[in-house]
């Protein structure tokens, strides 16, 4: 078999507390704690989890915007850390970004074809050239080629959106990292851009690793999902499989929380498990999840589970998944 396109190998990344006094070292808060995860090209791979489980700090590693504490970042079998400024400089090509907002994102004193064009600046292209292959890529997400001429604030909130998955697409990436590209919309134009991607990768065999912290969204785009928490990925499938079927706690909690009309006895099964969510300091033994968890044993808070199959659809970090895919889904 190939090598995967994406590849992340045991990835930490620590980040130092402030300091307390002169006279000890900072502390250290875990963002990541040993993720291992693998994205297969021509597949929409999907990282949902509430705010603060990680999935942003995977994208900027992932991206190499910023260096692992440990672990290793594989770009079709290449470690990018061994990678010379100049060499990393011709990858980006093949991996690009799209960020969650889109009014941030761009620059409103540019134009939007300079925009667009930026990414080829590093490319031996002429000025028609450039004009040439923003046309085509703004066709493609759905504008004019008018729209070059024009300023960001002449948009509404989903045409920047597409703004931007045009200056991704632009140097026609292997690999495309889109972190909460629809948070900010409304949700007719959620709709827009979710089919936007669909049809990208449709035309043009666009890998995307997509970050969310709503499950529909990942379950209308991926192929696969990966669920985190604490910088852990505990939960790991096809998303007919996790959310019809979860396999963990954390997953069966969030599809809980999903806003809807729901009894008082479901509503204090998502109080209670979305108590005491505070960061740790990734060396308390035992599982993550175990102070919130309602089916909690003596064994999860002394052994930290391992990420491993499950009823061959699935892997689960759970000493007891097997029990919690027997129960009721959680409607």
């Amino acid at each position: 078999m190939s090598a995967p396109l994406l590849e992340l190998d045991k990835l930490v990344k620590n980040y130092p507390l402030p300091r307390e006094n002169l006279w000890t070292a900072p502390r250290q808060v875990t963002a990541l704690a040993g993720v291992n995860l693998s994205v297969s090209a021509g597949r929409s791979f999907g990282l949902v989890g509430e705010s603060g489980s990680g999935k942003s700090t995977l994208a900027r590693l992932a991206m190499a915007l910023e260096a692992p504490s440990s672990g290793v970042v594989r770009f079709e079998g290449t470690d990018v850390a061994s990678l010379s400024a100049e060499g990393l400089k011709r990858l980006r090509r093949d991996f690009q970004m799209v960020f969650q907002d889109p009014y941030g994102s761009l620059d409103p004193r540019r134009t939007v074809g300079w925009i667009v064009a930026e990414p080829m600046w590093t490319q031996s292209l002429n000025r028609a050239e450039r004009q040439s292959a923003v046309t085509e890529v703004l066709g493609s997400v759905g504008l004019r080629s008018a729209d070059a001429a024009k300023y960001p604030h002449e948009f509404s909130g989903g045409q920047r959106q597409r703004i931007a998955i045009a200056r991704a697409l632009i140097t026609k990436p292997r690999l495309i990292v889109a972190d909460e590209p629809v948070s900010a919309l409304d949700v007719s134009v959620q709709a827009q851009v979710l089919n936007l991607l669909e049809d990208l990768q449709r035309d043009f065999g666009v890998t995307f690793l997509l970050i969310s912290h709503d499950l529909a969204v990942v379950d209308h785009v991926c192929d696969l999902v990966a669920v985190m928490y604490r910088g852990q990925i505990v939960e790991e499938g096809a998303p007919g499989d996790l959310f019809r079927s979860p396999a963990h706690p954390y997953t069966r909690a969030l599809i809980a929380a999903i806003p809807r009309l729901i009894s008082r006895q479901r509503r204090s099964f998502v109080d209670g498990a979305n108590r005491n969510p505070a960061a740790t300091s990734g060396t308390d033994p035992g599982c993550a999840y175990a102070d919130r968890c309602p089916h909690v044993r003596e064994r999860c808070r002394v052994e930290a589970p391992q990420l491993r199959e499950v009823d061959g659809a699935r892997r689960a970090a759970c000493h007891f998944a097997e029990e919690v895919v027997e129960l009721p889904p959680p409607v």
